[in-house]
Formats: structure tokens, sequence, C-alpha cells
């Protein structure tokens, strides 16, 4: 028992360590994701709104093609890297398993970002399209980049109609929340303006087609990191918190242990005495 009681003492000491450093990464994560969502979300409020003025087909990445609902369609999967992170990946794992039984009979093909996914699907003779693993702690545009080329590539090549992000967006330290949302076609008209009713006038330099020729690219980029870095804040705060109930179960674990050995010992030394009493008697 006593050996018990320090193997549980000693993974409560992982895990309180654990704890520790997941708050101190989760603070940096959530500041990028606090400098990221309003530049992702006015670059593609901009855009959309300059896509409003153009036709649909002045840009391969603007063209919604017939039959959208049932075309090839490019899931990009975000999950993380390591575990110890609770229902992180499987609530990522479940949205995609959701998805493709919503979808029956679309060519489905998959993105995976992080080694939880690739190990995941992979074993399950699932289409991958490409794969990213063991990503920098610091997450940048370069890594945005290399995940959005291919699906960039799929879509204007027209191997896919469509491209979609499944991650885990950071809510609060205790709320992540599995975002499916789509990333191709880009929609040219923002969710801003039809909720507001109202149109933004912009003077451009040079031409609107020009400009979206240049930045669409940009925009879809801008769209996956910042999935990356809500997906890399979410996962250390649903580490933070797995290890917290693990701390406190291990306490939990520690009382009861140490009760029952008190109450062996307490067996052990009434039945020493009654011997003891026994033997003097006779």
């Amino acid at each position: 028992m006593r050996r018990r009681i320090r193997a549980v003492k000693s993974t409560q000491q992982i895990t309180k360590a654990m704890k520790m450093v997941a708050a101190s990464k989760l603070r940096r994560a959530q500041e990028r994701v606090l400098a990221t969502r309003p530049f992702a979300k006015q670059s593609r409020h901009v855009l959309a709104s300059i896509a409003s003025r153009v036709d649909e087909h002045a840009h391969p990445l603007l063209q919604r093609r017939p039959g959208l609902d049932q075309g090839a369609t490019l899931l990009i999967v975000v999950t993380s890297d390591r575990g110890l992170c609770g229902s992180f990946n499987t609530n990522v794992i479940k949205a995609v398993g959701a998805f493709i039984r919503a979808h029956p009979g679309r060519p489905i093909s998959l993105g995976l970002v992080g080694r939880k996914g690739r190990d995941f699907f992979t074993r399950r003779g699932l289409p991958v399209r490409f794969q990213h693993a063991n990503l920098p702690k610091v997450i940048t545009f370069a890594e945005a980049e290399a995940i959005a080329a291919p699906a960039i590539t799929d879509f204007v090549e027209g191997r896919v109609d469509s491209v979609f992000l499944i991650y885990n967006e950071f809510k609060t330290v205790m709320q992540q929340r599995v975002v499916v949302e789509p990333l191709l076609p880009l929609s040219s008209v923002s969710a801003e303006e039809e909720a507001e009713g109202a149109r933004t006038e912009y003077l451009y330099e040079p031409s609107p087609e020009r400009i979206l020729d240049v930045l669409l690219h940009q925009l879809v980029e801008a769209q996956v990191l910042r999935a990356l870095v809500e997906s890399m804040a979410a996962f250390f705060a649903a580490q933070m918190t797995a290890m917290d109930a693990a701390t406190r179960n291990s306490s939990d674990m520690i009382d009861s242990l140490t009760l029952y050995m008190n109450k062996l010992r307490q067996a052990a030394i009434t039945r020493e005495i009654i011997e003891v009493v026994s033997g003097s008697q006779q």
C-alpha cells in the first residue's frame, strides 16, 4: 500500500507540473489568439466587400460550381501532436465522422494537421491529401501557407469543389468549441454586411480585380492561421483543465489509499494485541 501511495504521489507531481506548464503556455497562446482574431475578421470583411463588387468568375477562388453540395470536398482537420488533453482530439474526430455521415456518397478527402488526427485517420484507410505533424510552438504564416497551398491548388484545378476547416476554437479556459467552417469558395458577401444591411464604399487603386488576384491567397492563409492559433490555445486550455482534474483525482486517491492502509494497520495491531492477551491468559 505504501508503494502504491508513493506511485500516486509521483504521478500527482507530474500532473501538477504539466498543469503549470500548460497554464504558462496558455497565456502566451491566448495573447496570440487575441492578436490574430481582429486581423482575420477584418481582412475577410474588407475582401468580401471587394468581392461583392466583381463577378464571381473574376477569380477562381470565388467560383461557386454547380452541384457544390454534392461535389468533392477537402476537410482540413486540425488536431494536436500530443495527448493528455481530455476530449480535445476526440471532439474533432467526432465532428469529422458526423460530417462524413451527413454527406453520404460525397467524395471526401482529408488534410490532416497534428499527429493525433493523422494516426487515427490513416489507420482507417480514409483518403488523405496531405499531412502536417509536429508543428512549431509558435505558429507563423509559413505553416499556414504550407497547409493552405495544396487546398488552393486542388480547388483552382477543379479536383475539389469545396474546402472546410474543422478545429477547436478557444472560447474560455474551461470551454472549447468545435468549428466546422467553409474555407473555399470564398463568400462574396460578408456576414457582417448581411446582418447590418449596410455596405462600406471603397476607392480602389489598382482595380478590384487586381486586388483580389494578389490578396485572396493571403486571405485563405489568414483563415488557416487563425484556425491553427485557435487550436493551439484551445489545446493548452484543455490540457490544463485535464491535468488539474488529474491532480485532484490523485489527491482523492491518496486519501482513500491512506485510509485503507490505516485500517489494515489497525486491524493488524488489534490482532497482535489479541494474540498477546490470549497467550498471557494461558
